[in-house]
């Protein structure tokens, strides 16, 4: 089983235009273009009826003391926390390519609609859902995919993981609205393989 991508080469430094933050030329940090990227796949096991991807951040400071604050840096041995930017179900598949943009395309104050999706797929939430909770402009159920935003003072690269998962069933044990987390535990009974692709990204100028 394979995943590969056209938007970058596995491992390397992120587009900005895959990210929903960005640096601007005069330092600051905004809102960027927050497309999903290309991704295809090949060499799926015998039996598999639907696909799942998950992308998630594994570097995320586990406290927020320290997060966004100028004139001083996350430290790099804060314990660090999964962060997931995409849950998606149900996928077909065939064809076997997701578009660039195909399901994301601008970044979406209080969030995208779900979980219904493209091709029959279902979108669990992603954890801008909990980031933005406290911001009265902001809060709202984020469903989909939203891209890298890391905090623009971390000491440490960020690095984010799509994972794409064979699954034995069309539809996967999780109803209504769900998580990364409970799309993982679901995965566990029905899961024939998976796949990987990979990219970093930071916000922060002294390490960009």
């Amino acid at each position: 089983m394979k995943l590969t991508s056209s938007s970058w080469i596995n491992g390397d430094r992120i587009p900005a235009r895959f990210a929903a933050g960005r640096l601007a030329d005069d330092g600051s940090v905004g809102f960027s273009d927050n497309l999903n990227p290309q991704l295809a796949w090949t060499e799926l096991p015998p039996g598999t009826k639907s696909l799942t991807l998950i992308c998630h951040d594994f570097d995320v400071p586990s406290r927020g003391d320290d997060v966004n604050q100028p004139g001083r840096e996350v430290p790099a041995d804060l314990p660090r926390v999964d962060f997931f930017h995409w849950v998606l179900v149900d996928l077909p598949p065939s064809p076997g390519e997701i578009a660039e943009g195909e399901f994301s395309r601008g970044f979406t104050a209080r969030g995208k609609p779900g979980p219904q999706a493209l091709r029959g797929s279902r979108q669990g939430l992603n954890d801008y859902t909990g980031w933005f909770a406290g911001d009265a402009q902001m809060a709202g159920q984020y469903f989909g995919y939203d891209g890298p935003f890391p905090p623009f003072n971390d000491s440490l690269v960020h690095h984010y993981v799509f994972t794409l998962y064979a699954v034995s069933v069309p539809r996967l044990a999780v109803e209504g609205v769900f998580t990364g987390p409970q799309v993982r535990e679901a995965l566990a009974r029905c899961t024939l393989g998976s796949a990987t692709f990979s990219g970093t990204y930071t916000l922060n100028r002294r390490l960009a």
